[in-house]
């Protein structure tokens, strides 16, 4: 079925469950995985993991399970997560710069994590020309070019909310279709553009009410 009708619920739970069997796999835990074991592990009834595999294809047989393996690289395939996505971080505050590090950690320590920050931009001077765990801090008035160059597919906005927009935009016209913005405002994008928000604060504050709980 065309992605159009499979929801972003969905697509998030897939991604949960591709964690549990990468884990699996490098711990070698085991050959097979029911749905139900898979559901325990990521908080989902069973009948809803089958229910969100069954949209992709059908990968288990009854009463053996799931391959892990063959699960696994499925699931990567239909997360365009086969080969690198290259990524740039819009502002190396300390935010951006926590973000590149522990993503390029991960990149570098798991054979099979495929996302990998290739570009970093700022608009200090003093820290433009530096290079993070291999990767160039680049001027912001470059971001058009090096997203051509390094062929760039994802952006990641972590600037002040005041310059997000700008940014947004910045990235739409060179062509990026996914972009995760860490900046605590509301960035609009045309339709074909995908945007997530992360906002770490509001998430804390949302938490903070069920500490009276």
């Amino acid at each position: 079925m065309g992605n159009r009708k499979i929801s972003d619920a969905v697509i998030r739970r897939i991604v949960l469950y591709m964690r549990v069997l990468d884990e699996m796999e490098q711990t070698s835990e085991k050959d097979a995985i029911s749905s139900y074991e898979l559901g325990e592990r990521t908080g989902v009834r069973a009948a809803q993991v089958r229910k969100d595999l069954a949209w992709f294809g059908e990968f288990g047989k009854q009463g053996v399970g799931y391959d892990v393996q063959f699960l696994k690289s499925q699931l990567h395939r239909i997360l365009h997560l086969e080969k690198d996505v290259n990524v740039a971080v819009i502002g190396v505050g300390n935010l951006g710069l926590a973000l590149a590090r522990y993503n390029l950690e991960r990149y570098k320590k798991e054979k099979e994590y495929y996302i990998k920050i290739a570009a970093l931009f700022d608009n200090n001077p003093k820290k433009i020309g530096e290079i993070i765990e291999g990767v160039t801090i680049y001027s912001i008035d470059l971001l058009s070019e090096i997203v051509y160059e390094k062929e760039i597919a994802m952006g990641v906005i972590t600037v002040p909310s005041l310059h997000a927009q700008q940014i947004a935009d910045i990235l739409v016209k060179a062509n990026v279709k996914t972009i995760l913005n860490f900046a605590p405002t509301t960035i609009v994008v045309p339709e074909d553009t995908r945007v997530h928000r992360a906002d770490l604060s509001l998430e804390l504050q949302h938490l903070a009410y069920y500490l009276g709980s």
